[in-house]
């Protein structure tokens, strides 16, 4: 695994962060980045990497989950941020037949499990859950220590956004998770299907008028709870949600080297922003051909 940018020692592994602004003048250390990714099964503890120390591998080898975690750190400070974890192709395919998966790679995995083990919630649309078969996010060991530190539970909420609800609230996701799952939704949802949810066990939170979500409402609610860290991973369509409302903040993009054809969907969708969002580049990472990208933004 190599750093293509910031230029530094490329063999050695993270190198003290850069330290871009925050939402509020704190500071986002600059590392690699990482993609979207399926259920969160992926990103074992084992692999290529040394779990425990701080120490990292050779340029053939992945680095070790602290090294990621010291380079993924959240900025400091109480005001919340929103990092978006999405891959995409060389010509631009969000998925392949419905999933992210195909598009992924072992190390890429990896990076998706330490962004998760950061996150205080995951943040994902309704349509990403029925797809991508999401379960509960589980405790980690590797992060046990720095969560304990940082005031935050045992394992990330995931937090399911859905106008209409149409959800199965008997799979483990609603009935089982170490933490419970809220959904995000409008004040106008279907009454039966808010039942349903709280019956299920999830905690219901109104974000919006009528069935629509306001995606700034939405993550403000997140806010209110404690929840700061925010970590979002799609779909295309609650992505491109968050960009039109402003309220994205960091972009870790997996840039797969693969070509798909078809017409999958971009990593983000709905009606186009009036001027593009534009983001710079904070770190770009290498390793088989993977591009680990992170952007924030300007």
């Amino acid at each position: 695994m190599r750093r293509l940018f910031p230029v530094t020692d490329m063999t050695a592994g993270p190198a003290v962060p850069v330290a871009p602004a925050g939402p509020a003048g704190s500071a986002a250390p600059a590392g690699p980045a990482a993609s979207a990714g399926p259920a969160d099964g992926a990103g074992t503890e084992g692999g290529a990497g040394t779990e425990g120390g701080a120490g990292t591998e050779g340029e053939g080898g992945d680095w070790s989950l602290d090294a990621l975690a010291d380079a993924y750190a959240y900025p400091e400070g109480d005001a919340p941020w929103l990092r978006a974890n999405m891959v995409s192709s060389l010509d631009g395919a969000g998925q392949h037949e419905g999933r992210s998966q195909p598009l992924s790679s072992e190390t890429d995995m990896r990076i998706f499990g330490t962004l998760r083990g950061l996150a205080d919630v995951i943040v994902v649309g309704a349509e990403t859950v029925r797809l991508e078969g999401y379960r509960p996010a589980r405790a980690r060991e590797a992060f046990a220590e720095r969560r304990a530190a940082a005031g935050q539970g045992p394992a990330p909420v995931i937090a399911v956004v859905s106008a209409s609800l149409d959800l199965d609230f008997s799979l483990p996701l609603f009935t089982a998770p170490l933490v419970p799952t809220l959904v995000l939704t409008g004040s106008g949802a279907p009454a039966e299907r808010v039942g349903a949810a709280r019956e299920a066990g999830a905690e219901v939170l109104f974000a919006g008028e009528g069935t629509r979500v306001d995606p700034a409402r939405a993550l403000a609610a997140l806010t209110e709870r404690g929840l700061r860290r925010q970590l979002t991973e799609g779909g295309p369509r609650l992505l491109g949600q968050f960009v039109a409302a402003g309220v994205l903040d960091e972009l870790c993009l997996t840039i797969s080297p693969t070509m798909t054809a078809g017409d999958a969907q971009r990593i983000a969708g709905g009606p186009p922003v009036a001027v593009p969002t534009r983001f710079r580049v904070a770190s770009v990472l290498e390793r088989d051909g993977f591009l680990f990208t992170r952007y924030l933004r300007s």
